[in-house]
């Protein structure tokens, strides 16, 4: 092979690792260029106190493909499971939390009413959302003007819509673009049940309860479910360790993988992909370059507007893709105790989120520029599991925390200072005694999720999930097939089909992509 046979994958996020693995196995020369020192995007493992890891950005896997974690084999490359199948428990300020299981309740108080609405509710939602796990693994049908692979792939999803049965259909539609909070309110009596179910609507989204979009944030959430995976889990190692067998994956295939090595820029002979040139100033020759950067990053820095037509630019810059939430890190010298909480339950995900109007509050500070002096939280306490994270006795708590905006006026050491704050008062509330534990703190904000990260807008997803914001308009219409207008660049990162989360379908649909412009050509 010439230098110019050579594909380059910008990122070695996992969807970056997964492109250049399958493009690897297919027999093409794949050289991936990761700016920071480990490969893993916002999936990396990383010590944030002398002693104390956490994962440093993604927080649980929930969307990891079955399929291409079997394809890559990644347990054979070191992937292992600390716990899968984490429950969900409600913590309620009076001690009666609800322990939930899926669609049952394991304990708790609840009507016999909601009992049975929460078990019909679960099974609903994971119905639907098996139409979107179906259209993972599927190239978006191109919007007017397509071919025939298009209009199946139209016919596709209307079939998959249609096979619901037409009461399940009717409901799907209803409800597919509108907001959690009217559909938990119509199902449910229980404030704590409805604020729980609501979390998992808007975490990471900008979104409150009552926003549209919610329920398609909530049933791409769901997704994972149907695709063969084992609910909420925490891998050994953290979050990393998923990152870290992908690389292992992509090396035994051939594929090159360098660290701290950030690009500049793309490079063009005419309007054709010349290849790259890192920030040292060397340049690496290829005919195909696949980023897994976002899309902003990728169109309007490392390519640059000016070699794209101006209505495209354009609608790149309406991306809506501004992050609202921030993560936070606790080394704790002791497990905390929970009031009322058995402390066998302590290593589950625990969930701060009391009702829908405490939800929706903590939502209208965002909407302002400011951080949730009240916020809903995702708690997690890995090392209850896995003890490679802190030292023999000590702990890790893990939590995301729900609403800190990317904005100017939420910024910064004193907007952080201030938000971790009030974080720690919620969880004191919960956790008497919490704060003569802590050993080390680390809170990221938005702000600071893009700069260590490299993420626009410090959104995990690269972008909102949002009805004009998926599938076949995903990153925007006219790219949503990996393909960008500039011959020889793809996407492969979450702000392309299927969207965000630990999930590598992007990474493989775009190595797909790749090889059938080949075939092509």
């Amino acid at each position: 092979m010439t230098d110019r046979d050579r594909i380059v994958v910008i990122g070695g996020g996992h969807n970056g690792l997964v492109c250049a693995a399958f493009l690897a196995r297919a027999g093409r020369e794949v050289i991936v260029l990761e700016a920071a020192a480990q490969v893993g995007g916002a999936a990396v493992t990383r010590e944030f106190t002398k002693g104390f890891r956490a994962s440093g950005c993604a927080h649980l896997s929930y969307l990891l493909d079955a399929g291409i974690a079997r394809d890559l084999k990644l347990a054979s490359h070191g992937l292992k499971w600390a716990r899968t199948g984490l429950k969900t428990v409600a913590l309620a300020s009076a001690g009666d939390h609800l322990v939930l299981d899926g669609g049952k309740l394991e304990s708790g108080t609840l009507s016999e009413s909601d009992r049975a609405a929460l078990a019909a509710y679960h099974a609903q939602m994971l119905r639907f959302a098996r139409v979107l796990a179906k259209q993972h693994n599927r190239q978006p049908p191109r919007l007017g003007g397509g071919g025939r692979s298009d209009f199946m792939g139209a016919a596709k999803l209307g079939l998959d819509i249609r096979l619901l049965g037409r009461d399940s259909m009717r409901e799907f539609l209803r409800i597919a673009g509108i907001n959690i909070y009217d559909v938990l309110e119509e199902k449910f009596e229980s404030p704590l049940l409805q604020g729980a179910l609501a979390l998992d609507a808007v975490l990471g989204a900008n979104l409150g309860p009552r926003s549209n979009n919610s329920i398609l944030a909530l049933l791409h959430r769901l997704s994972g479910q149907s695709n063969g995976n084992n609910g909420f889990s925490l891998p050994e190692g953290g979050m990393g360790a998923i990152g870290e067998a992908m690389a292992a994956a992509a090396r035994a295939a051939g594929a090159t993988i360098r660290t701290g090595s950030p690009v500049a820029r793309i490079t063009l002979e005419g309007d054709v992909v010349s290849g790259v040139e890192l920030e040292n100033g060397e340049k690496i020759a290829a005919r195909t370059v696949v980023s897994n950067a976002d899309p902003a990053r990728t169109l309007l820095s490392l390519l640059g507007a000016r070699h794209l037509e101006t209505g495209f630019v354009h609608r790149v810059r309406h991306i809506r893709m501004k992050g609202m939430a921030a993560k936070l890190h606790l080394a704790l010298d002791a497990l905390p105790a929970f009031a009322r909480l058995p402390a066998e339950l302590a290593g589950e995900r625990l969930l701060i989120s009391p009702d829908l109007v405490y939800l929706e509050h903590a939502f209208d500070h965002a909407k302002y520029g400011q951080c949730s002096p009240e916020p809903a939280l995702e708690i997690t306490i890995p090392s209850v599991h896995d003890k490679t994270l802190a030292p023999a006795g000590k702990h890790v708590l893990s939590a995301i925390v729900q609403y800190a905006p990317h904005d100017p006026r939420a910024s910064g050491d004193g907007p952080r200072r201030e938000l971790l704050e009030h974080t720690l008062g919620v969880l004191e509330r919960h956790a008497p005694g919490l704060r003569r534990q802590i050993v080390g703190s680390e809170l990221l904000l938005p702000a600071d999720i893009e700069r260590v990260f490299r993420i626009t807008g410090g959104h995990w997803h690269h972008g909102e999930l949002a009805l004009d914001q998926m599938m076949m308009v995903r990153p925007v219409p006219g790219a949503a097939q990996y393909a960008m207008p500039v011959t020889g660049l793809f996407l492969c990162g979450a702000g392309c089909h299927p969207g965000g989360g630990v999930m590598g379908a992007a990474g493989r649909n775009a190595a797909n992509a790749v090889l059938a412009t080949e075939r092509a050509a």
